[in-house]
């Protein structure tokens, strides 16, 4: 591991953060792949933050993310729990015991048909020399039931951990529950395999800054995830946590019992998660987080299948891996308490996340120009199910703009035109953006980084960009055929006044549920007196975010 990398441990909890760290993890391993390409701009993202390099039993070289993962038994498919990288088990005992060996060999689930090609070596030579390996069929990504399905990284043997007492599918033996969840992690078998996952990786860090927790919000993983954020704090005082809430896409009335606990399960773990984390961020293309169901997000250049994890999960991993830039920098980086402590002040441990995917700078644009094109509008879509941004009040924001070419930072006019704007004026892609939020949120403590490095879109990401070039530009029609490899995209972090109204609303959810029809949620370890403190808790905290009178100081 290379020195001052700045290490940084993931945790993933849940099938559908499963969904997103694949997307996630495969745009890791791409960015692997391309360091050496004399295209991009090399070093930018340090890889080893969020990567260990390793040796196998015959000495050739690894590299895996360090990163746990925790899901529930049936979830794995065709993947080995201890990874393809490491000599098989089974092997190394033959080889150590002389005697008699009888092995008994568990039947394991077949691949996915329609996935054996690509998640094979095959590919196909490109004219440009570059081999790239094929898509996954048009029509065939509804066929795609669990994240391993379409995760094409090596993991560790030390990263999977079955949670073998709950069950994946079926309708019994469910994780249904924050309080089951939070259970899992008394319990001393599961307790002590994370707290010896951990030490490994914690131990071999030269330099820890702290842990990114995916979690799944809607199900039993928030209870997980709140008892994991919980032992971090206890154990790793001073490192950073900064948590992302994740939830599947809109839900509809007809499912009773899953809406009340998918209600129950957000609100008991975005305030359990708040009080032990660094940082919060909910993560949905829903509308919203309470019981009213509202329409998914709309992205003007993406056409996308809300009720499909392999579509939603891949946005929330384009932008996820947007917003965590400060972080993962290689050089000027901001380290992942400082980020927290700019965004979370008063109080203010829920942040909202929005994204523009892709950044619509069209062929002859610069970035003043596309900027314009905004207005006084807020530039990105949301993702964290508070409704639309626009007539609130931002406290703080982290922006990151990436994948726009050097060429196109600043205005290119003749000598002697008079700037439009006085975006046109600036002499860096840096004071661009810098003066464009300083425009748009005028005494608000904003953070801002400009990367040339794009957001890469090579298989297994699906395909949802419609009037855009190879490398994500805007066009009136697409060329017939042409496939889109990377795009820039505009993410943000906000401390938002919206997050006043929705902390409330689900507050006001909560206080209209007669609790003893859900008396199943009650005896998985909740207690009445549990549910009055959160509704004391989330009113608490949406209080922090109250604007005032006035929206704009």
């Amino acid at each position: 591991m290379a020195g001052g990398a700045r290490e940084v441990l993931t945790l993933q909890l849940g099938h559908f953060a499963g969904f997103v760290g694949a997307h996630w993890w495969n745009q890791q391993d791409a960015a692997l792949g391309r360091a050496t390409d004399a295209k991009e701009s090399p070093g930018e993202l340090c890889p080893d933050v969020l990567y260990r390099t390793g040796q196998t039993l015959h000495g050739q070289d690894t590299c895996t993310p360090r990163l746990i993962l925790m899901d529930l038994k049936g979830s794995l498919s065709s993947l080995k729990e201890e990874g393809g990288l490491y000599r098989d088990k089974q092997l190394d005992a033959a080889i150590a015991w002389q005697g008699k060996l009888t092995t008994h060999k568990e039947e394991l689930c077949p691949k996915n048909p329609y996935l054996q090609d690509f998640l094979s070596a095959e590919g196909v030579l490109s004219s440009d020399g570059v081999w790239r390996v094929k898509s996954i069929p048009n029509g065939k990504e509804a066929s795609i039931r669990v994240w391993s399905d379409f995760l094409r990284v090596h993991l560790h043997p030390r990263s999977i951990c079955m949670i073998q007492k709950y069950n994946h599918d079926g309708e019994a033996g469910r994780l249904e529950a924050f309080g089951q969840g939070e259970s899992v992690l008394k319990e001393p078998k599961y307790q002590e395999e994370l707290e010896d996952r951990l030490h490994f990786y914690v131990e071999e860090c030269d330099y820890l800054q702290g842990f990114q927790i995916l979690c799944d919000l809607h199900d039993g993983f928030s209870g997980v995830g709140a008892k994991a954020a919980e032992l971090l704090q206890d154990e790793y005082s001073g490192r950073g946590i900064i948590t992302w809430g994740l939830l599947p896409g809109p839900y509809h009335r007809g499912e009773a019992q899953r809406n009340i606990y998918r209600l129950l399960n957000t609100a008991f773990g975005l305030v359990h998660l708040a009080a032990h984390s660094s940082l919060v961020c909910p993560l949905s293309l829903g509308g919203s987080l309470g019981l009213r169901p509202e329409p998914p997000v709309n992205f003007p250049y993406l056409h996308y299948d809300a009720t499909l994890p392999f579509h939603c999960s891949a946005i929330l991993a384009t932008a996820l891996d947007t917003v965590t830039v400060p972080y993962r920098l290689c050089s000027s980086p901001v380290s992942m308490v400082h980020l927290a402590d700019m965004l979370s002040f008063c109080g203010k441990k829920v942040v909202t996340a929005g994204a523009t995917i892709p950044f619509p700078l069209a062929p002859g644009q610069s970035l003043p120009d596309s900027l314009m094109q905004f207005g006084g509008a807020t530039p990105w879509t949301p993702l964290s199910a508070c409704g639309e941004p626009s007539g609130t009040r931002c406290f703080a924001q982290s922006v990151v703009l990436r994948g726009i070419d050097r060429a196109c930072h600043t205005s290119q006019l003749t000598p002697g035109t008079p700037p439009p704007s006085s975006l046109h004026a600036c002499t860096t892609g840096e004071e661009v953006l810098a003066q464009y939020l300083q425009q748009q949120q005028p005494r608000v403590m904003s953070s801002s980084h400009l990367l040339l490095t794009p957001y890469r879109v090579a298989p297994p990401y699906p395909h949802l960009f419609s009037s855009c070039s190879p490398q994500g530009m805007v066009l009136d029609g697409s060329p017939k055929g042409a496939a889109v490899e990377s795009i820039p995209v505009f993410g943000a972090l906000c401390s938002s006044s919206s997050l006043h109204q929705t902390l409330e609303a689900l507050a006001r959810d909560l206080t209209k549920l007669d609790l003893r029809r859900w008396a199943s949620f009650m005896d998985a370890g909740v207690e009445h007196d549990d549910v009055a403190e959160l509704l004391q808790e989330l009113q608490s905290l949406a209080q922090c975010y109250h604007a005032g009178d006035s929206l704009v100081d």
